[in-house]
């Protein structure tokens, strides 16, 4: 199972595997859309308010991702980049039903 070419999330057999790149310590919190790094990679944007001190911010993220998705917070896993700006979650849940909340927030 795979994700659409040029999508910044993977289908997996527990979920969707998500790649976000996030900056803390911004205005507002949002989800900008898709960006493609240099090296060709396809990243969600994300800002959040919260300082990247103690998680602060990437419990921020999770919280937004939550909201925007209508997923519970509760199924939303850091997997990798807990200190760094290149993230990767796993939302936990039926991949097809999240695949599709994704692709209608960012087409």
């Amino acid at each position: 199972m795979s994700a659409p070419a040029a999508s910044c999330w993977t289908r997996r057999a527990e979920g969707v595997e998500l790649h976000v790149r996030l900056t803390p310590k911004s205005s507002r919190d949002a989800l900008e859309g898709v960006e493609t790094r240099a090296d060709g990679a396809r990243v969600l944007k994300a800002r959040v308010r919260a300082v990247p001190e103690d998680g602060k911010a990437n419990e921020a993220l999770i919280a937004l991702l939550a909201k925007q998705l209508k997923h519970p917070a509760s199924r939303i896993r850091l997997t990798a980049g807990a200190t760094a700006r290149q993230k990767t979650l796993l939302l936990e849940g039926d991949s097809d039903s999240l695949a599709e909340r994704l692709a209608a927030l960012f087409p």
